[in-house]
């Protein structure tokens, strides 16, 4: 861990200071502009016709393309679950707090849920333990989770899905730092003066720098701050 507390960006005049911001400015637009790019080439994706599975939703069996409700598109975050734990893995649990108010996506004909290998009644009181919000699915008996990269005790994942009818359509997947990018605290984060703080980050000398991960929120503390049992 390398910390002082005289880390500081050095002081400049307000000249110079726009001069740096604008150089810094040239890199960032370069930058919306090459993931508006990315996003208009995975408009152009093809897609995969998937089997009308059967997850466990919170009133019962429902088939995926029930999923949707009303809506043609949807998101489905695939949350880690480690059989008999008490406490689930905090990266999910962390990331799927951040989804309180989904009125602007529906918006765009969209829903955004859950899904999770547990059992459909340990899931929804581990969701009521850490005080998450958002629609929550299992498919401890179905193999859908396994067939879109995230099998029992296996890894995290999106998925992006097309309705058209009663037929289901993949239209994206992406897991690890691909996840990261739909994180809003992550982008918060990276615009402040230190970042993330944790030691991969280019930042500089003597900079606060502390070991991956052990700034982030623990499933633990997501549930004093949010959830059932909370004061």
């Amino acid at each position: 861990m390398s910390t002082s507390s005289n880390a500081l960006p050095p002081v400049v005049d307000t000249a110079t200071w726009e001069k740096e911001l604008a150089a810094l400015r040239v890199r960032e637009k370069a930058a919306t502009r090459e993931l508006d790019a990315i996003a208009a080439q995975r408009r152009r994706l093809p897609m995969v016709e998937m089997p009308d599975y059967v997850l466990e939703g919170e009133d019962g069996p429902v088939r995926l393309a029930e999923i949707f409700g009303d809506h043609s598109q949807l998101i489905v975050y695939s949350h880690m679950w480690h059989e008999g734990a008490e406490w689930q893995c905090s990266g999910c649990t962390g990331f799927t707090s951040q989804f309180t108010r989904q009125l602007g996506l529906e918006k765009f004909d969209a829903r955004f849920v859950v899904v999770t290998q547990g059992p459909i009644d340990e899931a929804l009181a581990y969701r009521r333990k850490v005080g998450n919000k958002m629609p929550w699915y299992s498919t401890a008996n179905s193999p859908f989770g396994s067939d879109v990269g995230a099998p029992p005790d296996g890894g995290f994942a999106v998925n992006v899905f097309l309705r058209d009818g009663d037929k289901v359509y993949r239209t994206w997947h992406t897991g690890g730092r691909g996840v990261e990018q739909l994180s809003h605290l992550f982008a918060l984060a990276d615009v402040l003066p230190y970042g993330r703080q944790e030691v991969w980050q280019d930042s500089p000398e003597g900079w606060p720098q502390q070991p991956t991960y052990s700034r982030w929120a623990s499933s633990q503390e997501i549930a004093e701050a949010y959830g059932e049992g909370r004061s």
